[in-house]
């Protein structure tokens, strides 16, 4: 089989293609044959070596769908499409960025679709990423104001869109006024261009913002935590910033009276297969529509790297295997 291998930490270059041998399923894993995986910014960490635990050489890829070639337990049927979220994959162990992966069962949930793999490829971490961060972690309400920071990534997107749905008022940031209209268009209510104190610009409009999808990191967190009303949450999801830790943490200064902060992490949260399953009915029948920036081929690894680390996305990049 054909897969990307990460022998050492540095750039886009390091991905090497190469020939290997298709792994075999042990007890409670099964092999997938991969047709398609989205990126994802952790990937580009882990391939700048951010991530200590991650040894090499490793083949990445936190996500992807595909169909069931082997499961020794015979509780997935040969041919069955699955997705496969997290839980380890590509950093513990080998990931999506080749044309079989064997993978342990507990992360696979099965499908039913005739949606492309192009358009399938990218839905698994966005879902799950969006749907926990909004439902599992901001337990968001209807008639709530969101304000979802680092709104053109793919998960601000589709957590507007997601948001809109269910009856939130949706406020997206972005740096860039050129892609205010990209947000306009999928359920932000409001636009604010974001120079790093969105605080202040919300006391002076009188926002009253409950919840706050921080995609940015680190960097923009303790100003995210100053624009939310008495009682509202922060759910730290996203590190645009590619920022891991804050130096000299002091809780009490940083988190302000009565306000919440959490985070949402689908490697340690999962959700339930069902409502994947539904998300791709919904898609199925355009009520939500998911943006995909670009698809590349599995040899255009290295230049899909390069192309997500340009920040021009503004939508989910696809590998078709």
């Amino acid at each position: 089989m054909k897969a990307i291998v990460l022998y050492r930490a540095g750039g886009p270059e390091h991905l090497c293609l190469e020939e290997r041998v298709i792994p075999s399923p042990q007890k409670d894993h099964v092999l997938v044959k991969i047709k398609a995986f989205g990126l994802n910014r952790s990937e580009i960490m882990t391939r700048k070596g951010y991530s200590e635990s991650v040894h090499f050489p490793r083949i990445l890829g936190i996500e992807c769908v595909g169909e069931i070639v082997e499961d020794p337990s015979g509780e997935f049927a040969t041919g069955q499409k699955v997705a496969a979220f997290m839980g380890g994959m590509g950093r513990d162990y080998d990931g999506s960025y080749a044309e079989f992966a064997v993978l342990p069962k507990s992360i696979i949930s099965s499908f039913e679709s005739d949606l492309p793999w192009s358009v399938l490829g990218a839905l698994p971490e966005m879902f799950q990423t969006v749907y926990g961060s909004l439902h599992v972690a901001l337990k968001i309400k209807k008639e709530e104001t969101l304000l979802i920071r680092g709104g053109t990534s793919s998960i601000g997107l589709l957590a507007a869109q997601l948001g809109r749905s269910e009856g939130l008022k949706i406020i997206s940031t972005t740096r860039n006024p050129k892609k205010i209209h990209i947000l306009l268009e999928n359920g932000a209510d409001e636009v604010m261009i974001d120079d790093g104190n969105l605080s202040q610009k919300i006391k002076d409009r009188d926002f009253k913002i409950n919840k706050i999808l921080e995609l940015i990191g680190t960097s923009t967190l303790k100003d995210s935590l100053n624009s939310v009303i008495t009682g509202g949450i922060v759910c730290m999801t996203g590190m645009l910033s590619e920022q891991w830790s804050i130096k000299d943490f002091a809780p009490m200064d940083f988190i302000q009276t009565a306000s919440y902060l959490t985070v949402y992490d689908s490697g340690k949260k999962r959700v339930n297969g069902l409502y994947f399953q539904e998300f791709i009915r919904k898609v199925e029948a355009n009520k939500i529509k998911p943006v995909i920036k670009k698809i590349f081929k599995l040899e255009e690894i290295a230049e899909a790297h390069s192309f997500m680390e340009s920040n021009h996305s503004g939508g989910k990049i696809v590998v078709l295997v």
